[in-house]
């Protein structure tokens, strides 16, 4: 299988922040914070506000920009019309996946359980995103990665600077990290806890 994949960024920086929700000046705002931390992979919700409209504003230059919570073939167009370099699902939609890998864009489709991990591997995903996390915890990701030894695995939902290298050294090949991240009003504890996920992540 000719398996798209991921982007250098999430794989040599093992930690993509997820905004959601966010309009573009909040989110350019808050990018441009993380940025300085170090942090340069992105995921925009397509739910958020004029989704399409932040992909575009900040994909280029050595940003590795990417859409969330892609639900349909529509969104995927309209994500990868605006920019975005990968794709993620918070489950698995095969007609989503193939269009994907038909067009060697990386995909991430959300599982949790063995079947839907490897339904979701086997049509040709760059990686698989652990979704929620803060559910099956690390354990769940170790017992995944038992069976399935060359799975790429991206945990998301309830990840913080406190846990993150746990997960990682279980077997993740990145770490997704939204809300703790990106929701605080307080430019300065976005910035602190960008940098405690940084060095985190790069144990």
């Amino acid at each position: 299988m000719n398996r798209p994949q991921l982007p250098s960024g999430v794989v040599d920086k093992r930690l993509v922040a997820v905004m959601r929700g966010l309009g573009t000046d909040r989110i350019e705002a808050v990018v441009a914070v993380l940025r300085r931390a170090g942090i340069v992979v992105f995921e925009i919700t397509m739910d958020s506000p004029d989704a399409a409209a932040s992909i575009q504003a900040i994909a280029g230059g050595d940003a590795v920009v990417g859409a969330g919570t892609v639900m349909s073939v529509a969104d995927a167009e309209t994500a990868t019309s605006a920019g975005a370099a990968f794709l993620v699902s918070p489950h698995t939609d095969l007609e989503v996946v193939r269009w994907a890998v038909e067009r060697h864009i990386p995909m991430i489709p959300g599982a949790f359980t063995p079947t839907e991990v490897a339904v979701a591997w086997n049509a040709g995903a760059a990686a698989v995103k652990l979704f929620p996390a803060s559910v099956g915890g690390t354990g769940l990701l170790k017992a995944l990665r038992g069976p399935f030894r060359d799975l790429r695995l991206i945990p998301t939902g309830g990840i913080t600077a406190d846990n993150a290298a746990e997960f990682l050294v279980a077997g993740a090949v990145a770490v997704g990290v939204g809300g703790w991240l990106v929701d605080h009003v307080d430019p300065a504890v976005i910035a602190d806890r960008a940098t405690s996920l940084v060095e985190a992540c790069q144990r």
